[in-house]
């Protein structure tokens, strides 16, 4: 068995008493799940247990506790490392996941994203500025006529079209119909403009369907692919992103995951979840709603995300944070400010505000 161990940092809501307690219980709680006192067998109390390395007071009713765990007990497997490091205890109230800090081990078994912030910028062409997206919609239109907006977008110089996530295979927009459409169209567009925009297709599906719809996608011209882990498994998104024969740039999507980050007290850090975790999905990059908009994200919370997706974790490229939910084109100084030129900006509906002409807004 390997000793080497990796950490994770938790805040835990009480006293430093009633902390330190619960950082002893998630030591059991999320390895052995056993009565401590019944376990005899030396290697299991050497090796298996977790150990609190540290426990520091945050503030009044918050501590910070330093969790390490065995990377054998991870299985070197996503799905048993997410449930290692946050598995039963996602069900006990006052504690949060903030962040990981992953051994040489987990650093090497995870591939992470296949094409990150610097192979997406080879395969569009773009050495420097940020990044625009866009989504077609609303959900309801049908499929010729979402293709003629993905077309209109590549025009205006938007660089990533993507489905918008609640399009899939409905009936008025059936899923291959959609995507070879919408892929010619692009593709017709870069044709005139001599630029490599790519369309993104949503994949989000029934289990036994989603690998065959991100062949699909390829094989119809589709030069990305959305998921949203939340809805189709965090190693559903890392299959498909290891996968050589599928080969193409993934924008995660947080449908479903919002309750993991919303509350201060429980479940995992934007920085965590939508930086560091996603990155070990395989996404390249990460859509978040932006703070200012419809949603409740704050700035500082937004900026966590930026950092999380570009913190040092081996060879697990950084990938692009991508801002979104009630972004507009006025915003755009703003949020080149915050963070930087490493970013892609996804304007959807916003587009539409400024008028009927989507190309004139574009190049305005």
């Amino acid at each position: 068995m390997l000793k080497e161990r990796f950490s994770v940092i938790y805040s835990i809501s009480g006293s430093r008493g009633e902390a330190s307690k619960k950082a002893k219980d998630i030591c059991i709680e999320q390895t052995v799940e056993f009565p401590e006192e019944l376990i005899t067998d030396s290697l299991i109390r050497n090796h298996i247990f977790g150990r609190v390395e540290s426990l520091h007071k945050k503030d009044k009713n918050t501590c910070t506790a330093r969790i390490n765990y065995n990377v054998e007990v991870s299985g070197f497997e996503l799905v048993q490392f997410l449930n290692l490091i946050f598995g039963n205890i996602s069900i006990k109230p006052g504690i949060r996941l903030e962040s990981l800090e992953l051994s040489p081990s987990l650093l090497k078994i995870f591939k992470g994203p296949r094409f990150g912030r610097s192979g997406l910028r080879r395969l569009l062409g773009i050495k420097k500025r940020p990044l625009l997206c866009t989504a077609v919609k609303p959900l309801g239109l049908d499929s010729k006529r979402l293709a003629g907006l993905a077309y209109q977008f590549a025009i205006g110089g938007i660089d990533i079209i993507k489905d918008d996530h609640g399009i899939t295979n409905q009936r008025f927009s059936p899923f291959e119909e959609r995507v070879r459409l919408c892929a010619k169209a692009v593709q017709k567009a870069n044709e005139k403009t001599g630029k490599n925009c790519i369309y993104a297709a949503s994949i989000n599906s029934p289990a036994d369907e989603i690998i065959e719809r991100a062949r699909l996608a390829k094989g119809y011209g589709a030069g990305g692919l959305l998921i949203s882990p939340g809805l189709v498994g965090f190693d559903t998104m890392r299959r498909i992103a290891d996968d050589d024969t599928i080969n193409l740039p993934i924008l995660c999507h947080p449908g479903l995951l919002g309750t993991y980050v919303i509350s201060k007290k429980n479940g995992i850090s934007h920085y965590a979840l939508f930086g560091q975790i996603a990155r070990m999905a395989g996404a390249d990059a990460m859509i978040f709603p932006n703070y200012g908009g419809r949603f409740s994200f704050t700035k500082e919370e937004c900026l966590s995300i930026a950092k999380g997706a570009a913190v040092r974790m081996g060879k697990i490229k950084p990938i692009f944070p991508c801002p979104g939910g009630g972004m507009s084109l006025n915003r755009v100084e703003e949020m080149l400010r915050l963070y930087g030129r490493e970013v892609i900006f996804l304007i959807g509906g916003g587009l539409f505000t400024h008028g009927t002409n989507l190309i004139e807004n574009l190049s305005s």
